[in-house]
Formats: C-alpha cells, sequence, structure tokens
C-alpha cells in the first residue's frame, strides 16, 4: 500500500464551527456559518482527493460533516472514496461558538439505531466501516446484551463494525472490544486509537489487533494540534533537521509504526492538508522519548477549549 493510500481524511476539524484542534482558528474562514464551513469542507476533500487520498472518515457528532460529505460525493461523483463514520455522541452545539455542551455521548441501543438511520438517509451503502465512538472501557456496551446483538445482526448482515478509544486505558479497551463475540459473530474488525509521540500507550495493543487481522487506525496523530502548534524543544530540531515541520514529522513516525494500516488526517484548510501530506516523504529519525503519563496527557486533552 502507498503511503498515500494510508491516510485518512477525518471531518473533525471542518463539520461544525467550533472545536478542540489548536491551529484550526486561523484556518478557517471568519464566518463560521454553514455554507462557509461546507465550501471549506469542499476544498479540503477536493484537495485530498486531487492528492490521491480516497478514504473520509467523520461521525454522526461533527457537526453537518456526514451532510457536506455526502453532497460533496453527489456533486462529483466519485465512486471510489472509502467511508467510514461513527455513532455515540451527538451534536448538541447549536452551531454556536459558546454552547455550553457541543456534544453528548450514550451507548445505547436506541442511540445506535437512531444515528444508524441518520447515516444512511444521508451516505447510504457508501459506509463501508460503521463505528463506535470513543468507547472507553467502563462503557455500558460491553454489558448491554441487546445492543451487542443488534451489532452483532449488523456485523453478519455484511456491515464491517469497528470502534475507536479515548482516555489513559486505551489498551483494555482495544482488547476487550475486539474479544467481543454473540453467537459465534465477532462484532468488531476495526479500531481507531489515539497515538502519538505524547501518547503512545495503546501502541502494544494496536499491535497484538493488527497481527490478529483487524484493521487498525491511529487517530490525533499531532495531539489535537499540539505537536503541530506547541511541540517539544526535541520534535522541532528533528524537523529542522529534516527540513520538515513538526507536523510533517509527527505523522510520519505514525506512519513508521508496523501496525498503523491507516492514518487520520484533520486538517481544517488545504494548506494544514498540505503540511500534512508532506510526511509522506520522510524517514523519520529516532527521536527522544516524548511520552507523558497518560492520565495527565488526557486531562491535558479534556482542558482543550472548543473554539
Amino acid at each position: 500500500m502507498s503511503t498515500l493510500n494510508r491516510f485518512t481524511l477525518g471531518l473533525a476539524a471542518l463539520g461544525r464551527p467550533a472545536y478542540i484542534n489548536l491551529g484550526r482558528a486561523g484556518a478557517l474562514p471568519a464566518d463560521r456559518g454553514v455554507a462557509s464551513l461546507r465550501a471549506a469542507t469542499e476544498d479540503v476533500l477536493d484537495a485530498a482527493y486531487a492528492a490521491g487520498i480516497r478514504r473520509v472518515d467523520t461521525a454522526r457528532s461533527y457537526g453537518r460533516a456526514e451532510e457536506f460529505l455526502a453532497g460533496w460525493l453527489d456533486a462529483r461523483g466519485h465512486t471510489d472514496v472509502t467511508v467510514s463514520s461513527k455513532w455515540g455522541y451527538a451534536y448538541v452545539g447549536g452551531w454556536r461558538m459558546d454552547a455550553e455542551t457541543h456534544e453528548s455521548k450514550e451507548h445505547s441501543l436506541p442511540r445506535f439505531r437512531a444515528q444508524l438511520a441518520e447515516s444512511r438517509a444521508l451516505l447510504g451503502d457508501r459506509i463501508a466501516l460503521y463505528q463506535v465512538h470513543s468507547l472507553t472501557s467502563d462503557s455500558p456496551l460491553f454489558t448491554d446484551g441487546p445492543l451487542l446483538d443488534a451489532l452483532a445482526e449488523l456485523a453478519d448482515s455484511g456491515q464491517r463494525l469497528g470502534f475507536s478509544t479515548s482516555g489513559p486505558a486505551q489498551a483494555d479497551t482495544v482488547r476487550r472490544g475486539l474479544a467481543l463475540e454473540r453467537a459465534g459473530v465477532r462484532v468488531f474488525r476495526a479500531v481507531q486509537s489515539t497515538w502519538n509521540p505524547l501518547e503512545p500507550s495503546v501502541g502494544p495493543a494496536l499491535a497484538d489487533a493488527h497481527a490478529h487481522g483487524a484493521h487498525v487506525a491511529v487517530k490525533e496523530a499531532l495531539a489535537n494540534g499540539r505537536l503541530a502548534v506547541r511541540a517539544p524543544e526535541s520534535l522541532l530540531a528533528a524537523a529542522r533537521e529534516l527540513g520538515a515541520t513538526p507536523d510533517a514529522l509527527a505523522l510520519s513516525v505514525a506512519l513508521a509504526q508496523p501496525w498503523a494500516d491507516t492514518v487520520l488526517l484533520g486538517p481544517a484548510s488545504t494548506a494544514q492538508l498540505a503540511a500534512n501530506l508532506a510526511s509522506a516523504g520522510l524517514t523519520p529519525p529516532e527521536l527522544p522519548d516524548l511520552a507523558e503519563d497518560p492520565a495527565e496527557y488526557w486531562a491535558t486533552r479534556s482542558a482543550l477549549r472548543w473554539e
């Protein structure tokens, strides 16, 4: 698989007016109206497609990202784009920058059924992978028999299912999630986890998942922009030595992991996308250990402002 085929364009930073990624505010149009963000999304999708990227990742909670993607696919007529989406979070921000709450999480059978119908209404059979959004080891999903039965029934019908993970116990979640079976049906065959030089703790679990045939996707390889705009000095120095930007170097490190089947990009503009894509030509040097304590990393992430 070529490097570009290993990239997935994520729409988390484009489908809603506020998000937590650092460096996003200056990349988006000053007007965060629906029309402006639709146009920005289409610009990035066009640039990604022209560059050779054929995978796009979205979610029900990414504002109107599924709608923007569906409209773009219809308008362009592309039939070779692989789409993944996610259920479990709902967007509740009301298209306001100052919303008290932007999204709500619920891993329940009613939400699964409702959001699957919503995703299919927009994207139809284009959804190649449907994922539980931000599964954690304490999620009620693990003990909800009717929900697991419904997921297994969908998997048995031929829909590929997976889950994304978050939190300091990602490794436990990966192993528990991929072990789930109902009536002999393996529920999940793909996992999408946060991995980057600041939070690599899930790596061994992802290596095991890859070895056992699951598709492994890396998300938040730039630590929600921290490795692009607040990179540690050692990463900056290594990037300068290569004549590269820190975001490109960080992404090249993710691409270098032998268990990483795909790596998500989360640009808010075509310029950010171009900077990210420079990682495709890099061979990363050995970096010093930049890992933070997982609990501290996730506390820092939780404190990032929606803007």
